[in-house]
């Protein structure tokens, strides 16, 4: 009988196959190493076409178990993204840029997505293996559940340590600072092609953690699940828009082989 852990161990049999295309190695680090956290921005508006083809990139970004646990708030609304800009501490990196994007991880909507991913995978015309369907239908639910409450997350983390004295095993999510953690992590992941992206096009960014999210949370109407990861400004580098040299410390500090 087939087990949703099966997904893990095995490599499902999926009617599918995709080549991977040529790319440009040196197009890319050029987009990496020229994307800088821009303080200032000139007038020069982002094109609409632009904004949008980033935000359908943003969404392409890597996640856990394509759940997709994020959202991002393109704010257009000139009182709401003058109030934005405040919130942002009224940082000259908000208050000149051209356009302002919430990054939000969700830590609710999770079960909502997976029940997409369901139907996606019930309606293709490809055949699903059974190992993946089960994931969805059994396993995600037993993973990122946490009960009325939260009751389930000390029940989670102690049956994970039992089960973890025999074999591997993940830790978590168990309890709300697990799935904290686990959205946040897939959101930075969409926040960072929203940089390369907008780099790409010739524009730039800065990611702002310098806000108050309670206010930011509340400006959007955001319910208390929602958490704001970052502010992500965009428009045209100003001259005096890049503070400085970018430094970076010894890759030895960092870089590891083992």
């Amino acid at each position: 009988m087939t087990k949703a852990t099966e997904i893990f161990q095995k490599v499902p049999a999926f009617d599918y196959s995709e080549a991977a295309a040529d790319t440009d190695p040196a197009a890319f680090e050029t987009v990496v190493r020229t994307r800088r956290s821009t303080r200032v921005y000139t007038d020069e508006p982002v094109p609409e076409e632009v904004m949008r083809r980033c935000l359908e990139l943003t969404l392409l970004a890597p996640n856990s178990s394509n759940l997709q646990p994020w959202e991002f708030h393109w704010v257009r609304d000139a009182e709401k993204k003058a109030e934005l800009a405040r919130l942002c501490l009224g940082q000259p990196a908000a208050t000149t840029a051209q356009e302002l994007v919430v990054c939000v991880a969700r830590l609710d909507t999770w079960d909502r997505n997976r029940k997409l991913m369901l139907t996606a995978m019930e309606r293709s015309d490809r055949e699903t293996p059974e190992s993946a369907l089960k994931y969805y239908r059994t396993l995600v639910p037993l993973a990122y559940g946490q009960g009325p409450w939260g009751i389930f997350g000390p029940v989670k983390k102690l049956l994970f340590w039992f089960m973890a004295l025999r074999k591997p095993m993940p830790r978590g999510p168990a309890g709300k600072a697990d799935l904290r953690v686990w959205a946040h992590k897939s959101t930075a992941l969409g926040c960072q092609n929203l940089m390369l992206s907008l780099r790409a096009f010739g524009y730039d960014s800065c990611p702002m953690e310098g806000m108050d999210p309670l206010r930011v949370r509340k400006l959007l109407e955001l319910p208390r699940a929602a958490e704001v990861c970052m502010v992500i400004s965009a428009g045209k580098r100003a001259k005096n828009g890049i503070y400085g040299e970018q430094i970076r410390f010894d890759p030895a500090l960092f870089l590891f082989e083992v």
